[in-house]
């Protein structure tokens, strides 16, 4: 019981909510944007709106390119960030844009997929992840080797 009251987190418990948190919401959001990457390579015509100026083939691209590759960049925890940033920029554009005009119900399910895109933007991917793997293997020698008393 104390322990579920303790406001105080290890750093392993937080890496552990980092690793759920980007399973769960790429996974997810795998789920909405594998229909929409059948719909660009079947060739048949593109159902989607056309924004900013842009076609509606040319934003389902967008989308895809978002809701897919960044999607599976964040499960693996590569480049975690900065693959958020679509993410957040497609979702806030459905939502005060595409849904502008349609019930908060309509508009919920956007605001829904943002908020963990943006705790992951400010919190990044933690020790579970290839960006950790990789600032271990990679950056933090050469840093050590830099920066090291000689």
């Amino acid at each position: 019981m104390r322990k579920l009251l303790n406001v105080y987190q290890s750093a392993n418990s937080i890496d552990v909510a980092l690793l759920i948190t980007r399973v769960s919401i790429a996974t997810l959001m795998l789920g909405h944007g594998w229909p929409k990457l059948q719909m660009l390579l079947s060739g048949g015509p593109v159902q989607f709106p056309a924004l900013f100026g842009l076609s509606a083939t040319a934003v389902l691209i967008l989308a895809v390119f978002a809701e897919v590759i960044c999607s599976l960049l964040i499960l693996i925890g590569l480049g975690t960030r900065l693959a958020t940033l679509p993410l957040i920029i497609t979702m806030l554009v459905a939502v005060f844009l595409v849904h502008s005009a349609d019930p908060f119900a309509k508009q919920e399910l956007g605001l829904l997929y943002l908020m963990p895109y943006i705790a992951l933007l400010l919190a990044g991917s933690g020790r579970y992840s290839l960006d950790y793997l990789l600032l271990q293997r990679v950056l933090k020698p050469a840093y050590v080797k830099r920066f090291s008393v000689q």
